[in-house]
């Protein structure tokens, strides 16, 4: 028997989900108010899987830009709330995909996150995410920003599961080396500065 408390989040869902399917539905009969709210909904998670793929602010808002202006051409195709949800994820992911191949291998400023409980540790993350290539990147943004499971991912990408999986693994176990890697510096640059100041003679 379900809990009430439950059952009365299933009722928001279920209703956000048909206010939404009403505005797809306004939207594709060529309302422009209707299509505006749309962007409103889903721009942040568009804007935010854009900017951690790009780690540029203007570029992350060009992409973000351009899918909905795809969506605006490729709205007839739209069936549903769940279906725009991965729509959007998809043409976000693959297109910062083609632009980071594209574009010259530069250096990439890591963004700040909040959201961690260790700020350095958390950015450290972030400027090590940023060195994984395109393809790897957006699956470990997918699976951790996004929350998507493997399925849902390779879905999203067009990609075999168990290519999804291998990313995943290869890139959890770089991080881990780079992390415990420079951890290790750290901890022996310290000891190397603890040791030069015990030997400096006392004043």
């Amino acid at each position: 028997m379900r809990q009430t408390g439950q059952t009365d989040i299933d009722g928001v869902t279920e209703r956000q989900s048909n206010a939404t399917d009403d505005l797809l539905s306004r939207a594709r009969a060529g309302e422009a108010a209707a299509f505006a709210a749309l962007m409103r909904q889903h721009q942040r998670s568009v804007y935010s899987i854009a900017l951690r793929m790009l780690c540029d602010r203007h570029k992350a808002e060009d992409l973000a830009q351009e899918v909905f202006l795809q969506l605006h051409r490729k709205l007839d195709d739209i069936e549903s709330d769940a279906h725009l949800a991965f729509w959007l994820r998809r043409v976000t992911a693959n297109r910062a995909i083609d632009r980071l191949r594209r574009e010259p291998k530069v250096e990439t400023v890591p963004l700040a996150d909040d959201a961690g409980t260790d700020p350095l540790l958390q950015r450290r993350l972030n400027e090590l995410v940023t060195q994984l290539p395109p393809a790897a990147r957006a699956v470990v943004l997918l699976r951790y920003q996004e929350d998507l499971d493997p399925l849902e991912i390779a879905r999203t990408l067009d990609m075999p599961v168990n290519t999804v999986k291998s990313h995943l693994k290869r890139s959890l176990t770089t991080l881990r080396a780079r992390v415990l890697g420079a951890a290790i510096v750290e901890i022996e640059a310290d000891d190397q500065d603890r040791a030069a100041t015990s030997r400096e003679p006392a004043a």
